[in-house]
């Protein structure tokens, strides 16, 4: 039940907004409301915003009842900025929208885009956006712009301050504002003419002041993101430009962000790096400041502790163990738009740093395998901390700038720091061009003694940073609760007293994110800490960052990997605290739907996560907790029948056909959504892609010297084309058809029909009976393959992967694979004159074949058409039958993407299924494109 107002203000917002876009719920509001941050806010009301005219609406209603409102794009900050108790409002899908125009000089995009996507949109024409946050992936470009994010790359010259055109807004009263539309400025200097006088006479008064002045100027030419981008009103007469430019950095406290037009970038096409390995920290930094002014694009600085935490693991440099105690590393990277003047850069770099003794001579390397796994030394320092941290204790990460200068003193100062308080496993590194440091530790804030540990540490730092060497207490992770109280230490309170002035005028009322930057509390960054419980071995590493987020198919349904595992740790601290019987149990309840049974558990997030936690192994452990002795023993029936099983789902999908035959596809369809509701999903829901049943091989092999073992999944023996499709071909004859044209004998597996890798059982949670059909397989794939000898072949890559993921010492290869290995030498390839669609699996991916099947659909099909964004189906064997709206939702943008595509390929039947239904063509699998591309190779 909602306290008052929220209770009138819930009410007023279901006047125009969908009710399954506003969110109450226990459950929901906290794994909606928590960040990447240590900090812990739970809003009375979650709402999820599809555009500009819902904001002004939603702003009119908080107004009207004098509640705060915080706005959220990604939730991957790290300073608290993005929390509320009060009304959270994220952006949904619908800002998603983007323009590219002069020629590519500039990109207008709204705050739902991801970074990274934008780089996509620009990639063809050479271009990108300025800032390159470590979060890029994952953080949009509202959270960009309103944190202004930086990166390894854009130092203080590209960032959103440095690199914005224009920007469209609305201010709290409900008022939009578009700075690049002239007619937009005039409506605003009659309606609003206060806050531009009121610009222009901080800016007179601030110029007037020639020390505030030049202390704003100085400030900021390192990397500063301490309360207000003060710079605009020194940098720009216009009050419209520095309107714009105070939104840069403000952190969502003085309007909301609707658009940003950005200049773009260049990209360089060719790059090289090298990891300089100094005998200690202040020769690194003696290097990194000879090379500033553009000699080299990045140099990220590295300590020894940083080095010792990745030096052992798998694909790290060699020598990195050898290094002394003092050691310290620069990696470095050069860009150039050619090679010679790539060759040129490399050299000034050398001839630039020759007088700085190395540990050993400087290598540059512009291969990307190469220089690629140089750079996954710098990714891999944050969670390297991060996943060996103790259970219930949160990581940390600051950052922080010196002056170039001070770059050296100021990072063994931090070292010592650290020794006195005990923090003896942090770690340094940071974007040494810009005297940007970071620095991680581990924190428990479940123990007064270590909340007055962190609070001494903090004083320290804060005073070292800001009073020793007039530096910045937030480069560039933004103010938000950690640091605003900080602010007036850091800046002095002439310029404090200024910052307050600018948050007066554009939200008088304080309703705009309250207690982000301006925060009076002298113990706000030490209240509302994020509770850690110990939950579970597989998830107690998460960070909470979000980096999962993208690719999850229920991002936008029900809850994400990162929400999943926040709401289970609420489960264990209810379990833990003793919470009432009722309360429990309906969290737990709102759990089942939210966090279990919506959750495909493709394990995509795993290969997102910066610590590797598969949450969706995590979700199948869950469901075995649920399972009694009588579910059990159902499953193990099935899984000793298999032959039978199979057989029965045969049966079934023969009555379905008939059925659709005899009632046509809307009658059926019709019947089958009110057996699935009337039922409670517990009869799966066709759908008119539903396949029919297999029917038997035809074709056969010739006997030759090249053998392969093919194992069809038991998905492919059972399931055939869909009524619609026009090839009633048997995916196993396609698969012998194109095996015999490259030579093969195909051997089977003795008693194939009782054969399964035990997937089915597996995803439900029955591990023991899905481990038994493994185990079974296993030994009858070894006794085919000779112990090994042979190729083994199977064509769902679902399938494939969890035998890979396994079973040891077998050949084992899922259909892009085999081809690309044993197929490219023995088969010409022409391509079929048609477009085609183009669905990697989350197998796939996971496997690292999104490259090579894309090059191999490119070398059958005259245009190929991969969907952007779509990376699970939702599909996820079954599921997709018992929870259809999982699939929906995750491939919603699928049909839009396909014009002019007249069939679609994959690797997995189940997935196919849903692919074929929303994106309205036929999915098939690659193998049915490969055997229709080719033709036996000539000898030469």
């Amino acid at each position: 039940m909602l306290i008052a107002p929220y209770d009138d203000i819930h009410r007023e917002l279901l006047a125009f907004l969908p009710k399954n876009r506003v969110y109450t719920d226990p459950l929901r509001t906290l794994a909606y409301g928590t960040d990447a941050s240590f900090y812990r806010l739970i809003p009375k009301i979650v709402v999820d915003t599809d555009s500009e005219d819902e904001v002004v609406r939603i702003l009119a209603v908080v107004n009207a009842h004098q509640v705060p409102v915080t706005f959220r794009a990604a939730g991957t900050s790290l300073s608290g900025q993005a929390i509320s108790d009060s009304v959270l409002v994220r952006l949904g899908d619908g800002w998603r929208h983007y323009r590219i125009f002069d020629d590519a000089a500039k990109i207008e995009l709204e705050p739902g885009i991801i970074g990274s996507q934008a780089n996509k949109y620009l990639a063809p024409h050479g271009k990108k956006i300025g800032p390159d946050p470590a979060s890029i992936d994952t953080c949009k470009i509202g959270g960009i712009v309103a944190n202004n994010a930086s990166g390894m790359c854009c130092g203080v010259a590209e960032n959103s301050y440095k690199t914005l055109h224009s920007m469209r807004l609305v201010l709290v009263d409900g008022t939009p504002l578009d700075t690049g539309d002239p007619a937009s400025r005039n409506a605003f200097a009659q309606s609003h003419r206060h806050i531009l006088d009121g610009l222009a006479g901080m800016r007179a008064k601030v110029l007037e002041n020639p020390t505030l002045a030049e202390r704003i100027r100085h400030k900021f030419k390192i990397k500063n993101t301490t309360g207000y981008s003060l710079n605009a009103i020194v940098d720009f007469e216009d009050p419209f430009e520095i309107l714009q430019h105070l939104l840069v950095g403000s952190e969502g406290t003085l309007a909301f962000i609707s658009k940003v037009v950005y200049n773009t970038v260049v990209e360089h096409p060719h790059k090289a790096s090298a990891l300089m390995r100094f005998p200690d920290v202040r020769s690194a930094c003696r290097a990194a400041t000879a090379v500033r002014g553009g000699a080299v694009s990045a140099a990220e600085i590295m300590d020894r502790a940083s080095i010792a935490s990745v030096q052992d693991k798998p694909g790290m440099p060699e020598g990195l163990d050898k290094l002394g105690p003092d050691a310290c590393a620069l990696l470095v990277e050069v860009r150039a738009g050619s090679a010679d003047e790539l060759q040129k850069k490399i050299e000034n770099v050398k001839e630039i740093i020759k007088d700085i003794e190395p540990l050993e001579p400087h290598t540059f390397t512009d291969v990307p395998a190469e220089f690629g796994k140089l750079w996954n030394v710098r990714k891999g320092l944050f969670p390297a901390v991060g996943a060996v941290r103790e259970a219930g204790t949160t990581v940390i990460i600051e950052d922080v700038a010196f002056p170039i200068e001070s770059l050296a003193d100021g990072a063994l100062d931090l070292q010592e720091l650290f020794r006195k308080h005990g923090y003896d496993k942090a770690i340094i590194f940071g974007h040494a061009l810009e005297g940007n440091l970071h620095f991680v530790f581990t924190q428990d804030f479940n123990a007064q003694a270590e909340i007055d540990r962190y609070e001494a540490f903090l004083n320290d730092v804060t005073d070292m940073v800001a009073n020793k060497y007039h530096g910045s207490l937030k480069a560039e992770h933004g103010t938000g609760r950690n640091m605003a109280h900080f602010v007036e230490l850091e800046w002095g309170r002439d310029a404090f007293v200024l910052m307050r002035e600018i948050k007066a005028l554009f939200d008088p009322r304080g309703l705009l994110n309250p207690g982000v930057i301006i925060n009076d509390d002298p113990r706000a960054h030490l209240k509302d800490l994020k509770p850690l419980p110990v939950a579970d071995d597989m998830i107690d590493r998460c960070i909470e960052c979000g980096f999962c987020e993208p690719v999850c198919p229920s991002r936008t349904l029900t809850l994400t990997p990162r929400q999943r595992i926040v709401a289970y740790r609420e489960i264990s601290r209810q379990e833990q605290a003793g919470d009432a019987a009722e309360t429990k149990k309906a969290f737990h309840d709102s759990y089942d739907y939210d966090g279990e049974a919506t959750c495909a558990a493709d394990g995509l997030c795993g290969t997102r996560c910066p610590v590797a936690i598969d949450t969706g192994k995590f979700i199948k452990q869950y469901r075995s907790w649920g399972h009694g002795r009588w579910d059990n023993a159902v499953a193990s029936f099935t899984a000793n029948t298999t032959a039978m099983t199979i057989h029965a789902v045969s049966g079934a999908l023969r009555v379905a056909g008939a059925a659709q035959d005899v009632l046509g596809d809307r009658a059926m369809d019709a019947v089958a959504s009110g057996l699935h509701k009337g039922t409670g999903k517990r009869i799966p829901r066709w759908n008119t892609s539903m396949p029919r049943a297999a029917t038997p091989a035809r074709l056969t092999t010739p006997a030759t010297g090249n053998r392969v073992v093919y194992f069809p999944s038991c998905v492919a023996r059972h399931m055939g084309p869909e009524k619609h499709d026009p090839d009633k071909t048997a995916i196993r004859d396609r698969t012998l058809s194109l095996l015999a044209k490259a030579g093969y004998e195909v051997i089977y597996p003795a008693d194939m029909t009782r054969l399964c890798c035990g997937q089915p059982w597996e995803s439900k949670g029955f591990i023991k009976q899905g481990d038994a059909k493994l185990q079974e397989l296993e030994c009858a794939l070894r006794a085919a393959s000779n112990g090994g000898e042979l190729p083994i072949l199977c064509d769902t890559s679902p399938c494939l992967y969890r035998m890979k993921e396994h079973i040891k010492g077998l050949k084992l290869f899922e259909p892009v694979e085999f081809a690309v290995q044993f197929l490219a030498d023995k088969l010409e390839f022409t391509p079929v004159n048609r477009k085609v669609a183009l669905h990697i699996t989350c197998s796939s991916r996971k496997m690292g074949l999104a490259e090579p099947m894309e090059a191999l659909a490119r070398q059958c099909a005259r245009e190929v058409v991969v969907p952007e964004e779509v990376f699970c189906c939702g599909f996820a064997g079954d599921r997709g039958f018992n929870y259809p709206e999982l699939n929906e939702n995750a491939i919603k943008d699928l049909r839009k993407q396909l014009d002019g595509c007249t069939i679609g390929y994959s690797t997995s039947r189940t997935c196919e299924i849903g692919l074929s239904l929303h994106g309205e063509v036929p999915y098939k699998n690659i193998l049915f494109l490969l055997d229709e591309a080719s033709w036996p190779r000539q000898a030469e």
